[in-house]
């Protein structure tokens, strides 16, 4: 027993030292990206052309000096499940610079897997650095806990994607201690440092009866499809892109030209980057079309699976709040509730974890929302045949 909580003490403090190295990172990373999304959206005709060859730039980048840091987030579950001991440092500046390219040349990605693996890869190195290395299994969920919290200052939420995303199905709640530790810490520090966390207030919450119910469930459904969906073409593209075009390089032209048009076709940037302004549009009640959920998706897809650098979540967020405004007038829900239903329900189904969701859902929109979350999320958890977007995931 006193083992037992003299380890804790130890993760504890090593949780504290992690959450503020990773959430000054965080707040550096985060605080850039949106001014650089911020200048594209302002320059995007002059900047558009010039993704294919910024590409082919990160691509011989990774392939020439990346070693195994070009795994990424394969790496970061590699040393999670023990059959890797190091992450090396230099994953920190190739992931935060080739986002940073990715946004600013208009592709569209997200910018968790940065977060995620900045945070882990902070613990991995700080834990060989101190010579603990039986702890790595623990401090690379730390970190990943404090890489989530930082960036997105939810660190409830944070702290169980950590606990759930390696192991669907699986809970350590001897970790959850020093996770909630690292978010809570990240978060406090990105936020002290400048970067701005993503709030909502839902005014219009339907009524808690069975009638509201089944359509929440029905939406749930939906959601579950959707995020399905989307982890399997992401699976699936990346798999033939990599068969059509052998060579990285290739690959990652070719796909930029085809992106780079169909950026400028459709509405010349509405899908580049994060998808943010979709999420403000769908909350807001102002004009979402009927195809704005699939084109993000697709795009999503097309951008990460030849090459390019970011994450999958944000993009997540965008495509199932625009899928649940298009839902809302239709089940006669409000537009802004369907909307964030959407928002945490599809990131749900696309990572295969229900906690964290639910969590992420109640801090962005407010606690008084949870019944409705749960249900949602249930459903679309249940319904995205244990696919993930992180091919690495286990399912037990």
């Amino acid at each position: 027993m006193k083992k037992y909580y003299s380890e804790i003490l130890i993760l504890s403090l090593l949780a504290t030292i992690i959450g503020v190295l990773t959430g000054a990172v965080d707040a550096f990373f985060g605080i850039i990206l949106l001014k650089l999304s911020d200048f594209r959206t302002e320059h995007f005709i002059y900047l558009i052309p010039f993704l294919a060859p910024v590409g082919v730039f990160i691509a011989w980048s990774y392939q020439k000096f990346a070693g195994k840091a070009a795994k990424g987030m394969g790496l970061v579950f590699d040393v999670g499940f023990g059959n890797e001991d190091v992450i090396p440092s230099k994953l920190i500046p190739f992931s935060i610079i080739s986002t940073w390219l990715t946004h600013l040349f208009g592709g569209s990605a997200g910018r968790e897997g940065v977060a995620v693996q900045l945070g882990a890869t902070i613990s991995n190195n700080l834990g060989n650095l101190l010579g603990l290395k039986k702890y790595k299994q623990t401090l690379v969920i730390v970190g990943m806990a404090a890489g989530f919290g930082g960036l997105f200052q939810t660190p409830l939420a944070a702290a169980f994607f950590a606990i759930e995303v390696m192991i669907a199905g699986k809970l350590n709640y001897k970790i959850l201690l020093p996770a909630l530790i690292g978010a809570f810490t990240a978060s406090s520090v990105s936020n002290f440092l400048g970067l701005e966390k993503f709030a909502f207030s839902l005014n219009n919450i339907p009524n808690y009866d069975y009638t509201h119910i089944f359509k929440v469930a029905f939406l749930g459904i939906l959601f579950g499809l959707t995020g399905f969906l989307f982890s399997y073409l992401l699976g699936t593209a990346k798999a033939k892109m990599t068969k059509l075009f052998p060579n990285p390089l290739t690959k990652i032209a070719v796909g930029g030209v085809i992106l780079s048009v169909l950026m400028f076709i459709f509405f010349q940037g509405r899908y580049s980057g994060l998808g943010t302004n979709l999420i403000s549009i769908a909350l807001d009640g102002q004009k979402i079309y009927s195809f704005d959920f699939i084109l993000k998706l697709l795009l999503t897809i097309l951008t990460l699976s030849v090459g390019f650098q970011g994450g999958e979540v944000t993009p997540l967020f965008a495509i199932g709040a625009s899928l649940g405004a298009i839902m809302a007038p239709i089940l006669g829900l409000p537009v802004a509730f369907s909307a964030a239903l959407g928002y945490a329900s599809v990131f749900s189904s696309a990572t295969n974890t229900f906690l964290a969701p639910v969590l992420i859902g109640c801090e962005v929109f407010g606690f008084n929302t949870l019944p409705f979350f749960i249900i949602s999320i249930a459903l679309s958890y249940t319904f995205n045949f244990n696919k993930s977007i992180y091919g690495a995931q286990k399912v037990i």
